[in-house]
C-alpha cells in the first residue's frame, strides 16, 4: 500500500510538470497559450495526489503529516486545491505563474521520501551531474548579464536625469537606450530563472538517487531550494505587477546578490566538509 501511494504521487508530479512548463513558457514568451492544457493536467494531478494521500493514510495508520515529506506533500495538495478553486471561481490565472512551480516542487520533494535502488549505470549518474552543472552555469551567466544591464540602466537613468550624458567614440552614446537595457535585463533574468529551476530539479533528483532520503538534510541543496523560492517570488511579483525600469533593475540586482550569497555559502560548506 505504501509503494502504491508513492506511485500515485509520482504520477501526480508528472502531471504537475505541465503546470511548471506553462509557467516557464509564460515567463519566457509573455503569453499563457499553454495554460488551459496545463490546468487540466494539474487538476488531474490533484486527483492522483488525493488518492496517494488516502493510500498513505491507510498504509501508515495515521494522518499523512508525520514527517517532513508527508507534510510538504500535504501542503502542496492543499495549495493546489485552493488555486484550482480560485481559478474556477475568479479566473485567477496569473496566480498559476507562482503556484504551478511551487506545487510541483512540493509534490516532487514529497515523492522523494522513499529511497530507490541507486544508480544502475555510473555514466548516467555522471551525465545527470554534468547537466546540472551546465544548467547552473547558464543560470549564473544569464543573471550576470541581467545584473550588468541593471547597473547600466541605473547609470544611464541617472545621466538622463542630470542631463549629463557621456558620449562614446565619434559622438555615439556610451550606453544603449533605457528601453533596450530594460528589455535585456527582463529577458536574461527570466532566462536565468528557467535555467535555475531546471538545475534545481535535476540536482534534487540526482541527490535523492545518490543518497536516499539523506539529501533533504544537505545544507547546499536546502540553500539552493530556498534561493529558488525567493527567485520565483520576485519573478512573480515583477511579472504580475509589471515592474519595469528602475524597480526591475533593483529587483534583478537583489536576485544577483542572493545568488552570490548562495554561491559563497556553497563554497564555505564544501570547504568545511573537505577540511574534516
Amino acid at each position: 500500500m505504501l509503494e502504491m501511494s508513492i506511485f500515485w504521487l509520482r504520477i501526480a508530479v508528472v502531471l504537475y510538470s505541465a503546470g511548471l512548463i506553462s509557467s516557464l513558457t509564460t515567463i519566457l514568451r509573455r503569453e499563457q497559450s499553454f495554460f488551459p492544457t496545463a490546468l487540466r493536467a494539474f487538476t488531474l494531478g490533484l486527483i492522483f495526489h488525493f488518492v496517494s494521500l488516502v493510500d498513505r493514510s491507510f498504509a501508515v495508520g495515521h494522518f499523512p503529516a508525520d514527517n517532513f515529506f508527508e507534510t510538504i506533500s500535504l501542503c502542496g495538495f492543499l495549495l493546489g486545491v485552493l488555486f484550482v478553486s480560485a481559478q474556477f471561481r475568479y479566473a485567477f490565472s496569473s496566480l498559476g505563474l507562482f503556484l504551478f512551480p511551487l506545487v510541483f516542487g512540493m509534490a516532487l520533494v514529497g515523492a522523494l521520501g522513499t529511497p530507490v535502488g541507486g544508480w544502475a549505470d555510473v555514466r548516467m549518474r555522471n551525465a545527470w551531474l554534468v547537466v546540472h552543472v551546465m544548467l547552473v552555469i547558464a543560470g549564473y551567466a544569464s543573471l550576470l548579464i541581467a545584473g550588468g544591464a541593471s547597473v547600466f540602466y541605473l547609470v544611464q537613468e541617472r545621466q538622463l536625469k542630470a542631463k549629463k550624458l557621456v558620449g562614446g567614440p565619434f559622438g555615439a552614446p556610451s550606453l544603449p537606450a533605457l528601453m533596450t537595457l530594460d528589455a535585456l535585463l527582463a529577458r536574461t533574468m527570466n532566462l536565468g530563472f528557467v535555467f535555475t529551476t531546471l538545475g534545481v530539479v535535476v540536482i534534487v533528483i540526482w541527490a535523492f538517487i545518490e543518497t536516499g532520503t539523506r539529501w533533504i538534510s544537505d545544507p547546499t541543496i536546502m540553500i539552493s531550494m530556498l534561493t529558488w523560492f525567493v527567485y520565483l517570488a520576485l519573478i512573480y511579483l515583477r511579472t504580475v505587477s509589471g515592474w519595469r525600469g528602475r524597480r526591475a533593475a533593483l529587483v534583478t540586482l537583489s536576485v544577483l546578490t542572493l545568488f552570490a550569497v548562495t554561491w559563497a555559502a556553497h563554497v564555505g560548506i564544501r570547504s568545511t566538509v573537505f577540511a574534516q
